[in-house]
C-alpha cells in the first residue's frame, strides 16, 4: 500500500505549471504540454511614418486574457487605439517619434525603439499576486538610402571650420556591440555583472581627419537627459566617472581603432526600488581636429583602480587631473546634454554660429536589464528549476520505494 501510494503521488509532485515568464523581456516555454499560440502573441507592422503593434490578450498562453487597460506604450503610457473582441486583440498606432520613441542612426539604418509594457492590475485580494509586469522591446528598421544631410557634400582641404561649414553635416552614431566589437547587438537580456560595450563614432565625408571625444553621459529611466533619477557615467568633459565607483572595471578603451571612433565599456546597472529593469543612455559627442592635441575641454580620461590615478587614452597625464577636483572649467553634465528633440533634420547634431557641426547629443535605449546577477538565475526564473525540481521529486520517491522495500523484508523475515 505504501508503495502504491508513492507511485501514485510521484506525477503530481512532478509535473510542472504550465507558461512562465522568467524576465521581464524573455518569453519561455518549459513545458511540453503547454499552451502555444498559433501566432506570436505581439505583430509589428513597421510603416512610413507609423508603427502598428497588435497585442493577443492571450499573451501569455495560459488561457488568461489580460485587459487592455493593463497594456501600454512607450515611456509615455500610450494607450490602445483599437480593440477587437472578436479576434482577442489589442492594437496600438503611433507616429514614429510619438509616445517617447527612440531613433538611433548608423550607417546603413535608421531604427526607431519603444517599449509594450504589461502593467497588471491588482486582484480582489491585494495579499497575493498571480502575474507578474512585462517590458517587450519593439525596434523599426529602415534602411537608409541617402545621405541624411541636405544639400551636396564637397570635399575639402580648408582649415576645420571652413571644412564643417562646407560638408554641412557630420553623422555621429553611438552603437551597443557585443564583446568582441565585430558587431551591434540588441538592447536586451543584460544582467547584473555584464558589460555594456559602447562604441562611438563619427561619420566624415570631407578629407579633413577628426577626433571624436564623448563629452559626457548620463544614465536615465527615460528618453532624455533631465529624467529624474539620473545618474552620471561621463562627465566634466570626457571623465569616465563611473569608474571611480567601487567594483566597476567601467573604463575607456586604448588604443583607439580610429580617431574618429571611440569605445568604452560601463558596467551593468539598474536604478534601485524601480520596476521597470531598464535605462536610456544619452551621450553628447563631439570632435575636434585630428592634429589638435587633447586637453582638459577634450580628453578621454578613465580610473585607474591599481594605480589610484587618472589617466587618458592620448595626451599628457595632466588633462585628467580636473577629473579629480571635479571641475573641468567648462559647466556641468545638465549643461552639456540637452533633451532630445522629435526627429528633424538637425536631430542629434547642434550646429555652431558658423553652420559648422561639431558637437551632438544621441540617446540609447531602452537597455533591458535583469535584476539578478551574472551567473545566477533570477528568483522569479522557475523554468530553469523545473528539471532539478523533477529530479528531486523522483529521487524523494526512488528513497520511498528502498525504504517500504526494507520494511517489508523485515516482515517477512520475522513472520
Amino acid at each position: 500500500r505504501l508503495l502504491l501510494a508513492l507511485l501514485c503521488a510521484a506525477p503530481a509532485a512532478a509535473a510542472p505549471p504550465p507558461w512562465r515568464d522568467p524576465d521581464p523581456w524573455v518569453w519561455e516555454d518549459d513545458s511540453q504540454n503547454s499552451r502555444r499560440h498559433s501566432q506570436a502573441p505581439v505583430e509589428v507592422q513597421c510603416q512610413e511614418a507609423q508603427l502598428v503593434v497588435t497585442v493577443h490578450r492571450d499573451l501569455f498562453g495560459t488561457g488568461r486574457l489580460v485587459s487592455a487597460a493593463e497594456l501600454s506604450l512607450g515611456p509615455a503610457a500610450c494607450r490602445h487605439s483599437r480593440l477587437d473582441p472578436a479576434r482577442g486583440t489589442v492594437t496600438f498606432s503611433a507616429g514614429l517619434h510619438e509616445c517617447g520613441s527612440t531613433v538611433q542612426i548608423t550607417p546603413d539604418s535608421l531604427i526607431y525603439r519603444t517599449l509594450l509594457s504589461y502593467e497588471p492590475s491588482p486582484g480582489s485580494n491585494p495579499a497575493i499576486v498571480r502575474s507578474s509586469p512585462a517590458v517587450i522591446p519593439i525596434e523599426c528598421h529602415y534602411p537608409r538610402r541617402d545621405n541624411v544631410s541636405s544639400g551636396s557634400i564637397r570635399p575639402t582641404w580648408a582649415p576645420f571650420n571652413s571644412a564643417l561649414a562646407s560638408q554641412e553635416r557630420l553623422l555621429f552614431s553611438l552603437r551597443l556591440m557585443n564583446e568582441d566589437w565585430s558587431s551591434e547587438r540588441d538592447l536586451s537580456a543584460f544582467r547584473l555583472g555584464d558589460v555594456l560595450h559602447l562604441q562611438a563614432e563619427v561619420g566624415a565625408h570631407s578629407h579633413v581627419p577628426l577626433r571624436l571625444f564623448v563629452d559626457s553621459c548620463v544614465a536615465t529611466l527615460g528618453p532624455g537627459a533631465g529624467s529624474e533619477p539620473h545618474y552620471a557615467l561621463i562627465d566634466f568633459n570626457g571623465c569616465l566617472v563611473d569608474g571611480r565607483s567601487d567594483a566597476t572595471s567601467s573604463a575607456f578603451v586604448t588604443p583607439r581603432p580610429r580617431q574618429d571612433m571611440l569605445r568604452f565599456q560601463i558596467d551593468a546597472f539598474r536604478f534601485a526600488g524601480d520596476t521597470r529593469s531598464l535605462i536610456y543612455i544619452t551621450c553628447h559627442l563631439k570632435v575636434t581636429p585630428a592634429e589638435q592635441s587633447p586637453d582638459a575641454l577634450n580628453k578621454a580620461c578613465s580610473f585607474s583602480k591599481a594605480r589610484n590615478t587618472w589617466a587618458p587614452v592620448e595626451g599628457t597625464r595632466d588633462i585628467c587631473s580636473c577629473c579629480e577636483l571635479g571641475n573641468c572649467g567648462s559647466g556641468a553634465l545638465a549643461r552639456s546634454l540637452r533633451p532630445p528633440e522629435h526627429w528633424d533634420s538637425h536631430r542629434y547634431r547642434r550646429q555652431d554660429g558658423d553652420g559648422a557641426t561639431s558637437e551632438a547629443d544621441i540617446v540609447i535605449g531602452p537597455v533591458l536589464l535583469s535584476s539578478a546577477q551574472r551567473g545566477q538565475h533570477p528568483e522569479s526564473h522557475q523554468g530553469a528549476v523545473a528539471q532539478p525540481a523533477l529530479g528531486t521529486a523522483l529521487a524523494v520517491v526512488v528513497a520511498g520505494v528502498a525504504m517500504a522495500g526494507a520494511v517489508l523484508a523485515i516482515g517477512l523475515r520475522r513472520r
